[in-house]
């Protein structure tokens, strides 16, 4: 079923079954041209200043009676110039920076300290020193050293108090020890 041409003069461009004009093209603005917009690069791609491996070398000798038309203080066509670093030096991740020993030290005399007691303040103590090495120098392993500050410390109150209640209790047992025992002569 179709609708009936509107009425008058005015043409209602959905009744046609031919467009008025034709669709615009979207590459063409004000009658120019768009340029194409630049497709996404691959990371994986070959670096444009890469030389053949396989191309005479630039810096070799050139016999000067051979006739040689390229001199080694001209760069070859299309490569870059000689001197110049690598655009990109490399890919992948950067390497992690090199760990404190100070610090890989301090946590494990401060994790040494669960059985011996002794070697955990020293390990809270050279936590610290290894946190300011870290902070100068901007190496890695401030996590441990944080650690071993933390477990070396509390370990270390653990230790002054089971000090504490050992010394109370030797002093509450020779306070209420019997006398008589040395006064029996």
């Amino acid at each position: 079923m179709t609708n009936p041409p509107p009425p008058g003069n005015w043409s209602d461009p959905t009744w046609s079954a031919q467009p008025s004009s034709p669709a615009p093209d979207p590459t063409v603005v004000a009658g120019q041209p768009v340029p194409a917009q630049p497709g996404p690069v691959d990371p994986y791609a070959p670096a444009p200043y890469a030389p053949d491996p396989y191309a005479p070398d630039p810096y070799a000798p050139v016999d000067p009676y051979a006739g040689a038309k390229q001199s080694a203080a001209q760069p070859m066509p299309g490569y870059a110039p000689p001197g110049y670093p690598p655009q990109y030096p490399g890919y992948g991740y950067p390497q992690p920076p090199k760990t404190n020993g100070m610090a890989i030290a301090a946590f494990v005399l401060a994790l040494i300290g669960f059985t011996s007691c002794i070697t955990a303040p020293i390990g809270a103590i050279l936590g610290h020193v290894a946190q300011k090495q870290i902070r100068l120098s901007g190496e890695g392993g401030a996590g441990m050293a944080k650690a071993a500050i933390i477990v070396g410390w509390i370990l270390t109150g653990f230790l002054v108090l089971v000090i504490a209640i050992y010394a109370a209790a030797i002093i509450y047992a020779i306070a209420t020890s019997d006398n008589s025992s040395s006064s029996s002569y």
